[in-house]
C-alpha cells in the first residue's frame, strides 16, 4: 500500500532517509537537518515536494519522495523521483512497481514526464525502472550549491 506521509511518520521517515543516505544509492550522506527540513515542507502541504510511506502488509517498508517542477523541453510539469527507498528485507517484492503505477495513477494532468537519477552501479533499480519504461538520457547533470 501506498499512502502520503503523516505526521505520525516523522521518526520513521527520518530513520529511512538516513539509512538511504548512508547507503551506496547515493554519491555522499547529507545532514540530518536536510530530511528534517523536508519533513516539515512536506507537512506545510506546499506544491513542490510529497512525500509517501510504502507499506508491505501492514508494515512500514520504505518511502518515495518526489517533486515537481516546470519543463519546457516536457511541455508542461516534470515529476521528479527524489528518492525510493525500500528496506532491504522487503525488495523484491514488487513495491517499487507499486509506487510508480501509484503515481501514474494519480498523476496530476498538467505532469507531462516523469524523471529520476540512478547511480550507475544501482542495477536493480536500473532494471526495474527500464521495466516500467523508463529511457536514460544524454544529458551530464551539474549543480551549484549554495
Amino acid at each position: 500500500m501506498i499512502r502520503e506521509l503523516e505526521l505520525k511518520d516523522r521518526d520513521l521517515y527520518l530513520k529511512m532517509a538516513h539509512d538511504f543516505y548512508h547507503s551506496p544509492a547515493v554519491l555522499h550522506p547529507i545532514p540530518d537537518s536536510y530530511m528534517e527540513r523536508t519533513f516539515e515542507e512536506c507537512m506545510k502541504g506546499g506544491i513542490y515536494a510529497k512525500l509517501y510511506i510504502l507499506e508491505c502488509e501492514g508494515e512500514p517498508a520504505g518511502y518515495g519522495l518526489v517533486s515537481k517542477t516546470f519543463s519546457q523541453e516536457a511541455g508542461g510539469c516534470v515529476c521528479w523521483l527524489e528518492e525510493l527507498y525500500i528496506m532491504e528485507q522487503y525488495r523484491g517484492k514488487g513495491l517499487g512497481s507499486e509506487f510508480f503505477a501509484y503515481l501514474e495513477q494519480n498523476r496530476e494532468e498538467d505532469v507531462k514526464r516523469f524523471r529520476l537519477e540512478v547511480e550507475e552501479d544501482n542495477t536493480r533499480a536500473k532494471a526495474l525502472y527500464e521495466r516500467l519504461g523508463y529511457k536514460s538520457m544524454a544529458y551530464h547533470q551539474m549543480v551549484k550549491e549554495f
